[in-house]
């Protein structure tokens, strides 16, 4: 929803953020300056820098109080959310999105061929910083890559399926989703050289942390306003993306009602009845239920660095994501 970062009333953080940003823009800045306003659209628009923030607190649970991050720490975030990036531009060709971050989209701008070679470049320029951290973390930013069009080809495979299984979903968003936060947790924990069981335990903690993620992200685009989001509402509907609240609304007693107005592309009218017919089914709660367990692992995860600020931290931004659906949602 709202581009906050919960982590930004630390100080030290929103120094090491700002190191980030600069980084971020000098990564993308090309020989032609058509491809560098491409690449910097986003970067430009802004964001809540949820993945760079994880990895830079990840890295700093190395000790009992934050301080300034390491440049390999900054690199690191910075590898990561440029893998984000690319994927976004990727999503919006993909989706035929016209906004993003509240303006306009690479896409919509420029049409598809450029947002995708644009998206193509930030992916390349990922690998390449990713390269000059070391050979563990160029392997596990690749993997990620891989990982996360794995979950995307598979939600594309059940578009429009009113068959799709939860385990189908959950398999989808561990790899779209999941996989790039925990890669992000690990990265800032492998800069830092920390113990290998601490690595484990923080991408245990970005795993679970990104799967309660993309739940809420996705119970939102139900329950909140487009200005809420940023984006159309019931985008994934339009789409025919069927998250966990419509999966498990179609199991229920609402099943027949729902069924009536999905499985095909929506107009106006059907969407907003179908996205009624959700949240009056109790799918909204369940799903809701869901994510608040994964929010209980990730904190379990990092128990081992719970007398940390950067632990602390964690455990603030795993509270915050609960809370920013609360106001929203149906009771």
């Amino acid at each position: 929803m709202a581009t906050t970062n919960p982590f930004l009333q630390l100080a030290v953080l929103r120094a090491d953020l700002e190191r980030v940003e600069a980084e971020l823009a000098a990564a993308v800045r090309a020989e032609d300056p058509f491809l560098t306003e491409l690449a910097s659209h986003l970067i430009r628009a802004g964001g809540k820098r949820v993945r760079p923030t994880l990895t830079l607190v990840a890295a700093g649970t190395r000790s009992a109080t934050l301080t300034p991050a390491s440049q390999a720490a900054v690199l690191g975030a910075v590898s990561v959310e440029l893998v984000h990036l690319g994927s976004l531009y990727h999503d919006d060709v993909m989706d035929d999105a016209t906004t993003r971050r509240t303006v306009e989209s690479v896409n919509a701008r420029w049409g598809n061929l450029r947002a995708i070679l644009a998206g193509d470049y930030l992916l390349a320029k990922a690998s390449e910083i990713a390269a000059s951290l070391g050979t563990e973390v160029a392997g596990l930013l690749a993997a990620t890559i891989g990982r996360l069009c794995e979950g995307q080809v598979l939600e594309l495979e059940w578009a429009f399926d009113l068959r799709r299984s939860e385990e189908s979903y959950f398999t989808s968003i561990a790899g779209k989703t999941a996989s790039l936060l925990s890669t992000a947790c690990r990265v800032g924990a492998l800069v830092a050289d920390l113990p290998r069981s601490q690595v484990d335990a923080l991408s245990a903690f970005g795993h679970a942390y990104g799967m309660a993620f993309q739940i809420i992200d996705d119970v939102l685009d139900l329950v909140a306003t487009e200005v809420e989001l940023g984006k159309p509402a019931g985008h994934d509907l339009v789409e025919g993306v069927y998250t966990l609240p419509v999966i498990r609304a179609l199991a229920g007693d609402a099943g027949p009602a729902l069924r009536a107005h999905l499985g095909a592309p929506l107009d106006r009218a059907a969407l907003d009845e179908a996205i009624a017919v959700v949240r009056d089914s109790g799918a909204v709660e369940a799903s809701l239920a869901t994510a608040r367990s994964y929010a209980d692992d990730a904190r379990r995860a990092i128990e081992p660095f719970a007398t940390t600020e950067a632990g602390a931290a964690l455990v603030a931004a795993t509270e915050a994501l609960l809370a920013s659906v609360t106001s929203v949602a149906p009771r």
